[in-house]
């Protein structure tokens, strides 16, 4: 298994590994607004369920802490599955409405497109969650009019734009 492990930095954030130190934090972010849309997140997540979530990440299956400055903001979720990768995030409350999550998402997808050309980077959302839905199509994915692997989810495939490339040295 290789790991898919990012470490970026953008103009407001800095994206990394979750480390076992952020328990306290990841809980505090991830309330109702967030369990509610994310399947396998308990309501209540606590401090407990972040340590068993930052613990199994790794593998194919990594979640990178989003921080603005040392406060963590966010998740985002990089699923591979051979060349194919899955991108999920999740905000606080406080960090919704001012671009960050839209900063944080681009930067991993443009990574991963670089890193794996050719691969397909996908993300679900749920129907009527127009704010990821608009976050999504803002950075490239467009709806591909099949269901997600989760349960009442829409498939979205990232399709990089006419003003993306990818310069080879």
């Amino acid at each position: 298994m290789t790991e898919t492990l990012i470490r970026l930095t953008t103009a407001r954030c800095r994206i990394d590994r979750l480390d076992a130190a952020d328990a306290p934090a990841l809980a505090a972010i991830t309330d109702a607004s967030v369990t509610e849309q994310v399947h396998f997140l308990p309501t209540p997540f606590t401090e407990s369920d972040a340590r068993a979530l930052i613990a199994r990440s790794g593998g194919d299956d990594v979640f990178h802490a989003v921080r603005e400055g040392a406060a963590l903001i966010g998740v985002i979720g990089v699923h591979r599955r051979g060349r194919d990768h899955e991108v999920g995030y999740w905000f606080a409350a406080a960090a919704r409405g001012r671009g960050l999550a839209r900063e944080a998402v681009a930067a991993v997808v443009r990574d991963l497109a670089a890193a794996w050309p050719g691969g397909t980077i996908v993300a679900e959302c749920r129907p009527g969650n127009a704010r990821s839905e608009a976050l999504l199509r803002r950075i490239g994915f467009v709806p591909t009019g099949q269901a997600g692997r989760r349960p009442g989810r829409m498939l979205f495939a990232w399709r990089a734009g006419a003003d993306y490339r990818i310069d080879v040295c």
